[in-house]
């Protein structure tokens, strides 16, 4: 994994952080408080990304709604492929949720 290179306490103490976060609310002002409004948006950006390769989605689609590059969308989908499934995981998780509503 290349996050590996950046293990270790500090990114420990962020993710223990993230995971103590109770809501949607609370990662309002967590990431407003800790990220740049281009670092949320990118963030935000690759996740939708992702779905909509996921979903099956062209370039030309995915570049139409999200305004994303195409550099972005090759880097989203080499995660998707040759990653360690972390979008796979939260996606699906997210798609599990959808279903319970």
């Amino acid at each position: 994994m290349q996050i590996d290179k950046l293990r270790g306490e500090e990114l420990d103490q962020l993710f223990d952080a993230i995971l103590t976060l109770k809501n949607r609310e609370e990662c309002y002002r967590f990431f407003d408080d800790i990220a740049t409004m281009n670092e949320i948006q990118a963030l935000a950006q690759r996740l939708m990304v992702a779905k909509m390769l996921d979903d099956g989605q062209t370039y030309h689609a995915i570049v139409e709604e999200s305004h994303a590059s195409t550099t972005t969308i090759s880097r989203v989908k080499r995660c998707l492929t040759y990653g360690n499934d972390g979008y796979k995981m939260v996606l699906d998780r997210l798609n599990d949720e959808e279903g319970e509503q």
